[in-house]
């Protein structure tokens, strides 16, 4: 039996012409934020169009839902039915402007073993060239050590410990103490950390009480960051640019910047986006109601991202957070350059020093009976930094 021949069903030129209505309504709007009349489209590139032609359009367009009027005389607006066409339609969109063409070439001939500094810059670039509030994901990089530790007194009881690791990274710890402790305290402490970290310029100044709390802090930050770089069981979010939002009209209102904002402060709903993106393979877009299933209360702006890779291997996403009205066409060129320089970076620099990565685990190493403890593990990491200072061998 021969193969049924599959119907292409061909539109008619009605058809088209009522599309193309549709998405040039919406390129105006997106310029403009204006709702659209008919005769403000038909100046704006539709003279072979009567003004009452196009009026007709927009009607069939409101009735199939692509459209809504705020007022019976007024203008039209896209809903986000609209820009779900929109954004589809310009999937495939390599748009990129000389600005962002120099971003990515930086981002692609960057090389450095900090690594996951690199990614945090990515997302900072990101975020001021969409002026958006961005995430990002990211694997865990091994063979990082810690390189800096610091302290921050806050008050008589606490203070801020902030670890600082080759490869970028940045953790913070709010540990307890007995007093207040001084400036010249710190100090002394921070070089008894350097020695322990180093070996080098041991600490003659200090005296019995602060050697001995300067340990405690010590032993207790090294076994919170043990414990943390072991038990790697969800994804690293990076996330910056909430106050690009403020700048939008959209996000005047107190009640939509505050939804919007619940949902990129859930880190939950971020791990779960950057997922369906990773497993889409492409670039992914959420619009309005499209993230209902993600937060309680439905935000009122689009979500998108694209993933990156390390050796052609999927190893995190990147993506933002901005109004419904959004250049979609630019801005998905934009995140398929960012991604593919992203990927290029890490893949050279991670076999160039010599760095390997891991996705998380699905339960902590101490539930994996073959993994119930930490010594014998094959994996290694590294905890001080014991490479000769310049001049010595």
């Amino acid at each position: 039996m021969k193969a049924l021949k599959p119907i292409i069903v061909k539109k008619s030129a009605k058809e088209d012409r009522e599309r193309r209505v549709l998405l040039g309504l919406i390129e105006y709007y997106l310029k403009t934020g204006k709702p659209v009349g008919s005769n403000t489209l038909k100046d704006a590139g539709f003279e072979d169009l009567s003004a009452a032609t196009i009026r007709n359009y927009f009607a069939n367009l409101e009735d199939t839902g692509y459209l809504s009027q705020q007022h019976s005389s007024g203008g039209r607006i896209p809903t986000e039915k609209a820009f779900r066409l929109y954004a589809l339609e310009h999937i495939d969109s390599n748009i990129l402007s000389e600005e962002v063409e120099k971003e990515c070439r930086e981002l692609r001939s960057s090389e450095s073993r900090e690594v996951a500094a690199y990614l945090q810059l990515a997302a900072e670039k990101l975020s001021q060239l969409t002026n958006s509030a961005v995430f990002l994901s990211a694997p865990r990089f091994d063979q990082d050590f810690i390189t800096g530790l610091r302290l921050v007194g806050i008050d008589h009881s606490r203070c801020l410990c902030v670890l600082i690791t080759d490869f970028g990274v940045i953790q913070t710890e709010l540990l307890h103490v007995e007093k207040k402790l001084s400036a010249f305290t710190i100090k002394r402490m921070e070089d008894y950390f350097h020695w322990r970290l180093t070996g080098h310029n041991k600490p003659e100044n200090l005296e019995n009480e602060e050697e001995e709390l300067a340990q405690k802090i010590y032993n207790e930050l090294m076994v919170r960051y043990i414990v943390d770089y072991s038990n790697f069981t969800e994804e690293e979010i990076y996330r910056t640019g909430f106050s690009k939002l403020i700048s939008y009209p959209e996000f005047q209102d107190t009640k939509i910047l505050a939804s919007s904002l619940a949902l990129f402060e859930n880190t939950h709903s971020m791990r779960l986006l950057i997922r369906e993106c990773s497993a889409f393979n492409n670039v992914k877009y959420w619009i309005g109601s499209d993230l209902s299933t993600y937060t309680t209360v439905t935000p009122d702006c689009t979500v998108m991202a694209i993933p990156y890779r390390i050796n052609n291997q999927i190893a995190g996403a990147i993506g933002l957070l901005a109004p419904l009205r959004i250049p979609y066409k630019e801005i998905i060129g934009l995140l398929r350059a960012f991604g593919e320089s992203i990927s290029e970076a890490l893949t050279r620099n991670i076999y160039k020093f010599k760095i390997k990565y891991r996705q998380p685990q699905e339960e902590p190493l101490y539930l994996q009976k073959e993994k119930h403890h930490l010594i014998g593990q094959s994996r290694l990491f590294l905890l001080e930094d014991h490479r000769p200072m310049d001049g010595e061998s």
